[in-house]
Order: structure tokens, then sequence, then C-alpha cells
């Protein structure tokens, strides 16, 4: 009863109520003063009333439902009118603001069948279907929706960071499960699995990775329907392929399934590239190379796969191999209408415990390396002195016979010919001997060896002179 009488209520004070009332007080007081007058001219009047009520009613909606929104043009005018012109009846639509992709409503209204009215910032698209088939991508404005139309999904338009990994004041390797606190060392450990990579010599790496994606973005920026340019961009086929393609990621447990969102397959796809590279290089090969180092090599390969059509491949130890292959990664970017902007790695973990294990390997295999080394010196040595001593004697041969350079002269007395030998050597010895103590000890030799050979020489001219007389 208190529902009717509320109903009826509401009916008095619309203007069809207003023009009920006011003809009930006239003719009230008209009866009530006696004063006739004629039903049918009354009735004739009341209908009168109710159609220029009628009229203005709706000259007046219209005029005022322009201003509700910021429409454009007379298609819009006569949209926004015929919504709000059946408000009051309960038959529109939801009416819904979305704001950096995300939608904003009030309770039950994604429930309501009928049209509706959709308002999109410039950082905001989305895609409109009903049950049996997908309608399109809806840009930033005002879009006007049918009565069987619904939002089938939205995007934030802008370019996104996404952060994956442990963070950057953790310590997943170091901490103990606590018992006080399980649910966060859960939420540690879960992190740490997000990165979590094996290299070449079986040790667990962790990073941190950051990427900045969006949805692709048209090369020149255009209005959308009704007539807003986006600072972000607009791309409506990039956005359709964004909600609408289904990548589905394969789960460990009883093989299920999970539908990818659009904001989460550039992580995923980032993430199986990681740890296909960080299995090509060892845990030592991450921090040290020539040039570049192995992690500063996985994060332009990363770079690359996302961006590029083709890359270079890599072979098991992280070489080039010079063969150009196809990035798959690139194409399921493209397919579903997004595009990465840039990936870096960074807060790069692993367990204390194998840098420890690491150092105790390379003191083991030390000595070996060290003795394999000794033994190439030595060799090395052994060489350079050999050939230095080759050198030696033909340099000392050469200059020995700098005196003899005429095999045919005359033969001379033997005290003549140790001359010959000795005056270059000493000649030799006094240009390169740099007060060397060595040398002038072998000067002094020298010296004595000629003294000798003066005295000889003469004394043996003397007694070929008595043998000739």
């Amino acid at each position: 009863m208190r529902k009717l009488f509320g109903g009826f209520g509401s009916f008095l004070q619309t203007p069809y109520g207003v023009v009920i009332i006011v003809a009930a007080v006239w003719h009230g007081i008209l009866w009530g003063l006696k004063i006739p007058f004629n039903l049918i001219v009354s009735i004739v009047l009341v209908v009168m009333d109710f159609a220029i009520a009628y009229y203005l009613l709706d000259r007046l909606i219209y005029f005022f439902s322009q201003f509700v929104l910021p429409i454009q043009n007379q298609k819009d005018r006569q949209e926004i009118y015929s919504r709000v012109k059946i408000f009051e009846f309960g038959q529109r639509g939801p009416t819904l603001f979305v704001k950096n992709g995300e939608v904003i409503m009030h309770e039950g209204e994604a429930g309501k069948r009928g049209p509706g009215v959709l308002v999109l910032d410039t950082a905001s698209a989305l895609v409109l279907r009903t049950d049996t088939e997908i309608k399109g991508a809806v840009g930033p404005g005002i879009k006007f929706t049918k009565g069987n139309e619904y939002v089938a999904g939205s995007v934030d338009l802008r370019a996104q960071w996404q952060f994956i990994g442990p963070l950057r004041s953790e310590q997943p390797f170091l901490n103990p499960v606590p018992i006080s606190n399980p649910k966060s060392y859960n939420e540690l450990h879960s992190r740490r699995q997000q990165t979590s990579g094996m290299t070449r010599d079986g040790f667990e790496v962790s990073p941190t990775i950051s990427i900045k994606y969006s949805i692709k973005r048209p090369e020149k920026k255009t209005p959308t329907e009704s007539g807003v340019i986006s600072h972000y961009g607009f791309d409506q086929r990039a956005v359709r392929n964004a909600i609408t393609r289904e990548v589905i990621q394969l789960g460990t447990s009883e093989n299920s399934k999970t539908r990818l969102e659009w904001n989460k397959l550039p992580e995923h796809l980032v993430v199986n590239i990681w740890r296909e590279y960080i299995r090509k290089f060892k845990l030592e090969d991450l921090f040290s190379g020539e040039g570049k180092s192995g992690l500063q090599i996985i994060e332009e390969m990363i770079n690359k796969r996302v961006k590029q059509e083709n890359v270079e491949g890599l072979d098991d130890t992280g070489g080039k191999t010079g063969e150009w292959l196809d990035s798959l990664e690139f194409r399921q970017l493209q397919a579903r209408g997004l595009e990465i902007m840039e990936v870096r790695i960074h807060n790069v973990l692993f367990d204390p415990a194998t840098e420890e294990q690491i150092t105790n390997q390379w003191n083991a295999e030390w000595m070996k390396i060290a003795k394999k080394e000794e033994k190439l010196l030595n060799e090395k040595e052994a060489l350079i002195e050999t050939a230095a001593r080759n050198e030696a004697i033909k340099n000392f041969a050469r200059t020995a016979t700098q005196k003899f350079d005429n095999p045919i002269a005359p033969a001379t007395d033997p005290f003549t010919t140790l001359q010959d030998l000795i005056l270059p050597l000493r000649e030799t010895i006094l240009t390169e001997s740099h007060a060397n103590r060595e040398m002038e000890l072998e000067l002094k030799k020298l010296e004595e060896v000629w003294k000798w050979l003066l005295v000889n020489k003469f004394d043996f001219r003397q007694g070929q002179g008595q043998e000739n007389s």
C-alpha cells in the first residue's frame, strides 16, 4: 500500500499530475460555489492542458539534455535526448565512466540492459559486444550504446611500467621461513620464482626485470568517433586485438589452462626469453666478458626479440652464430596489439653460498692452472734462450771474421791472424760495454792477450829474420 501511494505521489509531482491537481481544485471551487460549468468543455480543456504540458516537457528535456554531456553534433543531441527522456521510466541502459582504463560505475549499472552511454577519458579505450558478436573498439570521448551492447573489456592507452621479481630491499636467498608471518615469506618466495632461472653451470639467479609497454600506437593521431584526439594515440584494431584475442598459458598441474590478460602478456614473454638466455651463460660470465658482460648481452637480446622481426641467434655458450632467426615474441605482440618499448635487468640476486662454492672450485683448479702456466712459461723461456744464444753465436762469428772478407788474401803469420780476430771483438766491446762490469773484465782479458800477441809477434819476426840471413 505504501508503494502504491508513493508511486501516486511521485506521479502528482510530474507536470501531468500538476495539471490534474489544478483541474480538480478549480472544478472543486466551482462546484463548491455552485458556479455552473460544462463537463465536456472541462474535459477538452484538461486534454489540451495535457498536450501542452507534454510538448513543453519534451522540448525542455531536449534543450537541457544537451548540457548533460559535451556533445558536438546533431546525432549526439538526439541520442542524449532519448536517454534522458526514458530515464524516469527505468528503461535506460548503463551509464559508465572509464578513467585510465578502469570502468567506474554505480552498483547495479553493469547488469542493466538498454540504451546507455559511455564516457571515456583520453587515456582509455574499450570494446563493445553483444551476446553473439564483437561490435568494435571505442576510443576516448562519448559513446552511446544500444540496448543489447555491453563492455567486453577496457584498456589503458598510456605507457605502463611493470616490475617483476624480488624487490630491491629483499634478500630471498637469505631469509629463513618465518614462523610468525608465513604469508610474507610466501609472497617473497613467489616474487623470487617470477624471474628465477638456472645458469649453464647450475646456479639459480633471480633478478628484478622492469618492462615498459603499451597498446600499439598509430603512426598518425586521428580523431575518434566523437571527435577527440588522444595524446596517447588510439589504434582501433590494436585495442580490439588486445581485448578479444586470447593467449592461453598452460599450467603445470593437470594441464590447466589460464587466459592471459593483455597486460600480462609482456611479462610472460620477457621472462621466457630471460630463462632461455640465462641457460647459455655461466654465473661468472654474467658479470664479466670481453666488451660486454653476459647480463648486458641478455638484456640486449631480450630488447631485440620484442622489438624486431629477426634477431641473430646465440649458441649454447652465448656466442653469436651468425644465423638470423624469426622473433616469435615480436609476432605475438603484434597479433595482440601490443608493443614493448624497453626492458631492463637489474638487482640480480643469487645464493651467497654460490659465491663461496665458486671460490672453492677456483682454489681447487688454481694450482693446476698455475702449474700449466708455469710449464708454458718455462718452455717459452727455453725457446727464447736458445734463440738468443744462436743469435749471439752468429753475431760473434760475423764480428770475429770482419778481417777475413777476402778469401784469396796472402797468408800471414799466426800472430797477425789472431790480431785480426781479436781487434773487431775489442772494438765491439768498447762500443757496447756501457760501463758493464762483466764486459770490463772481458776487455781486460783481451788487452792482456793483445799485449802477449804484440810481444810474441815481434820475437817471431826476429827469429824469422835470423833464419833468412
